[in-house]
């Protein structure tokens, strides 16, 4: 030492560099420059970060132990700048004594750090930075991920070098976790051997690093050429950590993973993310095996002890072997404590800061990590100052960082042992987990929040009031959602009929009340009853919006399409059927429903304990509605689930399948025969009952009629039984489903007559109700508004050309001298309620009128196309002229904003482009007449309907902007200009102190006028491609121009509507033109294959035509040639089409 205290530090250096001899470092222990760590001592500080680091961020930490607060997240920003060197670390790494060249420590001199010559500022090397180098890459990365050693292998190998030159071998680990941060820049020995410079050498690389600008590193990079793996990096990283603790090298020598801390930590806290996010992956690997080594500690230490107590119980004790026990007990205590404290230091380094970084996956990963931890050490993790991590990052922003604590938690909460761990931070974060399962925006975490409230209520964790709020989630919207609350929802239903079943005095009193029960006897009273009506129960409590919706805003029930979509019941009946096992048995719950319980005698002077249970199984109104839409889904998914047993897994039939799965369709579909008419005859009175009861119609085989050998009177009393419904009840759900029951009916062949006898005695029975309503002496309205409704639902069911046109016999007992067709009533009645506004149901009349008349011209045109097709007279086509005066008439007399004058607009349109489809119909040449009465049926719009048309549209895109505050183009000097217009609902839009219900009205008020806005514009588009609107005269196109000059104005869905108006864009062909064949000599001689050639190049050019535009539609026969206006437009700089005149439509431009 005398020698060295002697020496110069320029002597130093130059040793130091040369290699210096060997000689007896100072120990670990001995070094007054560092402090030793104790498990008692506080934790150790970790090494400065390399960067621009909060300086206070350390001390800041202190308030994430305060259980009050959740701490914000972690904002790591990109430098713009060069950062500065961070000043040398508190801490240094310290040297072994192997016994060749030593890492470098820093001996005292006089009780001062040694001098040192200062150093010229290195060259920062050019190495290529590339994204994870693939077959080139060397040394320890190759023979990780290019070799075909095994993990073990490879960190054993590593170990062993380790011994041979610790220098050298941790130089090869930190240049292989560059690598895998996808750097190729590397750091040398001598580096090592200074870990006081390791944040400067770090610095540099970044630096380097970054002016590459590499945007994707290995670690999530998707790249096929990328050699890296992660599950093989952290194998390894496990690999080398259980070897060296196998070796003893873990625990004996400090500086192995004192300068792995060094470096990597330093890494987890750059700027840079590939190495913050690497560096962060590297140390959890670590930190989690760590945690394994702990274990295995734990479980040799408690068999040792084992061991130790037994030869202490035995009379002669071997003192020696218990002594030997003891020391291992002991060394294995002292191992324990040693990796615990590496552990917990990784924990307070790097998860305490990277768990709020700025990029979510290293939230994430820090989240599974610490999931991982406490499953693997709960002695150590398993307390509420690590769990409340968990609670915290349920708020994160990112779907993705909670959808990971939520697996983490439902991890731990499987687990029964873990219940009085939990019980703290289920109180404190129960609040928040029920909020995510409930309100979450993404579906998959609510689904999976649910599950995770669903083990907390096994625990018996979970408050009643949570419960409830959990249930209502039957009636979600997400499917997700759904099925994930079935299980819990049948929970529920068990707690509730244990319940009951207690109240009635247990399982043997119930036996005794009910008897035995049979096992086909649906009529009966039976235990299943219980269960259902606790299922109707629950699903009346849950549902809480019915009180809350009230009547819904006018027009709001107009967006939906009723009788097509599944009700809000529906969806719930669906998750009823999946988590209730009893609820697959529909036909006992078909004759629980059946089963008349208010006939019960109740008047006997003791109760007998059936009174009891049926009065118990009684239910209210709504129940049984709630109970007939899970009968409806589980006799549908019964069928489905029968014809999905047809095929095993792999897509094959077999007869044994098929044999059964036709017996359950016809034993389903016989029961639904003999349920439907005494459902509709019980349920027949309340209208949403029979909605939900008419509704089993459509999944009614009819053929089991002809299979059960019953005869037509069966099928004839059904149908009676659908025309009361249809015939006695006003509501447009009953309607709607009744009409879909009879148009299913018509589908069956074998008994087709019958049905056509009930159609059209329900076609007498309505036109003479019709007749009778409008010659009353004092007209109803609402009778006139339903009874106009049902000919609509029938008009679009069957033909209603002989119940239009047909003229009624004058009887002597009328008094109408001249009875009117049905035709010429509707019209009168169009035109007498045109002028009656501000009521519901003259609206009703006027709008389900025209309707009818449209479903009228529709049937007409498709006869018309019948007749042509089988070259057979044409029928008599009614003349369209009063119609269209009607309409036209009713547009001129309402606002412009007016539901009714709306809906006459789109009637409009629809007839004049439903009689274009004619324009390209093809007539015999010698039969002129008959070419004549075709081009006849295509016609204009008159100018006086084309300026109302344009009038409504002007309101309604100005209602539109105006209710979501947009502006609007003005009107350019060859445009249509813009009427003056007072908007009649003008109201502040603005208050921002609305309730809920008004921000809610607002809301839809913005989708009902978005809905008025895009139908019409809709409408007038196709009128304008069927060239019966802004299709002549002096101001042709200047409509077509005013559709489209807010195109962009005014969100998606209106400019994907007038998209179809745009001109389809020039597109380059990818194909060398052929040279035409002057002769056709020379066309027979051509090879086949450059015939096959020439056809593929038509065919591409065919398909370059954008679909939509013009040459699309030309291509497709829905027109026949472009407009020249649209073609000098184009010309001119438009979108680039190009076409001829376009003066022909053909048949399919208005579709159904």
């Amino acid at each position: 030492m005398d020698t060295l205290e002697a020496s110069s530090p320029a002597d130093a250096t130059s040793r130091r560099r040369s290699g210096r001899t060997v000689k007896q470092p100072v120990l670990y222990q001995e070094d007054p420059n560092i402090s030793t760590p104790t498990n008692g001592a506080p934790k150790r500080k970790r090494a400065q970060h390399v960067g621009t680091e909060n300086q206070n961020e350390e001390d800041g930490s202190g308030n994430e132990d305060s259980d009050d607060g959740v701490p914000g997240e972690e904002e790591v920003a990109e430098p713009k700048k060069k950062p500065r060197k961070a000043p040398r670390a508190a801490k240094k790494a310290k040297t072994a004594q192997p016994e060749s060249l030593t890492l470098a420590i820093r001996p005292a001199v006089n009780g001062a750090r040694r001098p040192s010559k200062p150093k010229p500022k290195p060259k920062k090397p050019r190495a290529k930075v590339t994204m994870l180098g693939g077959t080139e890459g060397t040394g320890l990365y190759a023979e990780v991920f290019l070799q075909a050693s095994s993990t073990d292998d490879v960190a054993a190998n590593w170990i062993e070098s380790y011994k041979v030159h610790n220098a050298n071998a941790m130089c090869e680990l930190i240049n292989f976790v560059l690598r895998c941060t996808g750097c190729d820049l590397q750091v040398d020995v001598h580096d090592i051997e200074d870990p006081d410079n390791a944040p400067n050498k770090l610095t540099d690389l970044q630096d380097e690093y970054q002016s590459k600008k590499i945007t994707e590193y290995p670690l999530i990079s998707r790249a096929k050429s990328n050699t890296f793996s992660r599950a093989i990096m952290e194998d390894f990283l496990e690999s080398l950590i259980q070897t060296a603790h196998a070796s003893g090298i873990l625990h004996d020598d400090v500086v192995f993973i004192e300068n792995i801390m060094v470096w990597v930590t330093a890494m987890s806290s750059s700027t840079i993310r590939p190495f913050r996010h690497t560096a962060t992956i590297i140390l959890i690997a670590i930190a989690t095996s760590m945690c394994k080594i702990i274990k295995d500690i734990a479980n040799q230490t408690a068999t040792t002890t084992r061991q130790k107590e037994s030869e202490e119980k035995r009379k002669s004790v071997n003192k020696g072997r218990v002594a030997a026990l003891k020391e291992k007990i002991e060394d294995n205590e002292t191992k324990r404590q040693g990796a615990q404290g590496w552990m917990l230091d990784i924990f307070d380094t790097v998860f305490v800061h990277r768990y709020r970084d700025v990029d979510p996956r290293i939230r994430a990963d820090c989240t599974a990590a610490l999931g991982a931890w406490i499953l693997t050490c709960p002695e150590v993790f398993f307390e509420g100052s690590y769990l409340r991590y968990l609670g915290w990052l349920l708020s994160d922003e990112v779907p993705m960082v909670r959808l990971e604590v939520l697996k983490q938690l439902l991890k731990l909460y499987q687990d029964s042992e873990n219940l009085g761990r939990l019980r703290a931070f289920t109180e404190r974060f129960r609040p928040r987990m029920a909020e995510v399962a409930a309100q979450d925006a993404e579906p998959n975490i609510r689904a999976l929040a649910v599950e995770l409230l669903d083990e907390i209520r096994e625990m018996g964790l979970l408050e009643p009031d949570d419960i409830d709020s959990l249930g209502r989630l039957v009636f979600d919207s997400e499917a997700k959602v759904r099925k994930a609350i079935a299980p819990f929802f049948a929970a529920n239903v068990d707690d509730s009929y244990e319940a009951v079943v207690e109240e009635l005095g247990g399982e043997e009193g119930l036996e005794d009340a009910i008897g035995e029960e049979a096992e086909d006897d649906y009529d009966s009273p039976r235990k299943i009853w219980l269960k259902f009506k606790c299922v109707a129960e629950l699903l009346d409590s849950y549902d809480i919006e019915e009180s809350q919706e009230g009547t819904p805003a006018p027009g709001v029930e107009s967006i939906i399409h009723w009788g097509s979509q599944e009700t809000r019941y529906t969806m719930a009946a669906q998750v009823v059927y999946e988590g209730v096992e009893e609820m697959t048995d529909w036909e006992m719950l078909g004759g629980y429903l059946l089963y008349d319980i208010s006939t019960t005698p109740n008047k006997r002077a003791k109760k007998d304990p059936l009174d009891t249970f049926k009065q118990r199984c009684q239910l209210t109104e709504k129940q049984e509605k709630l109970l007939l839409e899970v009968l409806n889904v589980a006799a549908k998914l019964r069928l489905t689930d029968a014809i999905s047993q047809e095929t095993d897994k792999k897509g094959k039939r077999s007869k044994a399948r098929m044999d059964e799965s036709r017996q359950v369709q016809e034993a389903t579909a016989s029961h639904l025969a003999q349920f439907l008419p005494k459902l509709l005859r019980k349920f027949g009175a309340n209208p949403a009952a029979a909605s939900a009861v008419l509704r089993l119609g459509r999944i009614l085989d009819l053929e089991v009629f002809q299979e059960l050998r019953q005869d037509s009177t069966e099928f004839d009393s059904l149908l009676e039984d659908i025309n009361k419904q249809f015939l006695s009840h006003a509501d447009r759900n009953v309607l709607a489903e009744a009409s879909s029951a009879l148009l299913h009916a018509t589908t069956f062949e074998d008994l087709e007559e019958v049905t056509d006898s009930k159609l059209q005695e329900l076609w007498d029975k309505t036109t003479t109700t019709l007749r009778q309503n409008v010659k009353a002496k004092t007209p109803q309205m609402r009778t006139i508004a339903n009874t106009v409704h049902r000919i609509l639902r029938l008009a679009n069911i069957s033909d209603p050309k002989d119940a239009f046109l047909k003229e009624p016999r004058a009887t002597p007992k009328s008094k109408d001298p001249s009875p009117r067709k049905i035709i010429d009533i509707l019209l009168e009645l169009i035109n007498q309620y045109a002028s009656v506004v501000d009521d519901t149901d003259a609206d009703a009349i006027i709008t389900n009128s025209a309707n009818a008349l449209l479903s009228f011209y529709m049937w007409t045109v498709r006869s018309i196309q019948e007749s042509l097709q089988n070259n057979s007279p044409l029928p008599e086509i009614p003349a369209r002229a009063e119609t269209v005066s009607a309409l036209t008439n009713l547009i001129s007399q309402r606002d412009k904003l007016d539901e009714a004058r709306c809906s006459a607009i789109g009637t409009l349109l629809d007839i004049h482009i439903l009689f274009a489809t004619f324009r390209h119909t093809q007539t015999p040449e010698a039969d002129s007449e008959l070419s004549t009465t075709i081009s006849n049926l295509v016609e204009e719009l008159s100018p006086q309907a084309q300026a109302l048309i344009l009038s409504t549209f002007i309101a309604a895109e100005r209602h539109y902007a105006r209710k979501t505050h947009k502006s609007l183009e003005e009107a350019a000097d060859d445009e249509l200009p813009d009427e003056p217009e007072s908007d009649p609902e003008e109201e502040s839009d603005d208050d921002e102190n609305d309730d809920e219900s008004e921000k809610l009205r607002r809301r839809q008020d913005v989708l009902l006028a978005e809905k008025r806005l895009c139908e019409l514009t809709g409408k007038m588009v196709l009128a304008i491609v069927a060239q019966v609107l802004d299709a002549s005269g002096p101001k042709k196109g200047e409509l077509r121009k005013r559709l489209i000059r807010n195109k962009m104005k005014l969100g998606t869905n209106f400019r994907d509507v007038l998209g179809y108006l745009d001109e389809p864009k020039a597109k380059k062909s990818h194909h060398k033109a052929k040279p035409k064949v002057a002769e056709k000599k020379e066309a027979v001689a051509a090879p086949a294959t450059e015939l096959v050639g020439d056809e593929e190049d038509e065919i591409e050019e065919v398909e370059d035509a954008e679909e939509g535009g013009g040459e699309d539609l030309k291509r497709r026969e829905l027109v026949d040639e472009i407009p020249e206006d649209d073609e000098q437009e184009g010309e001119g700089g438009g979108d680039g089409g190009t076409g001829k005149e376009q003066d022909e439509i053909e048949d399919d431009v208005m579709g159904d």
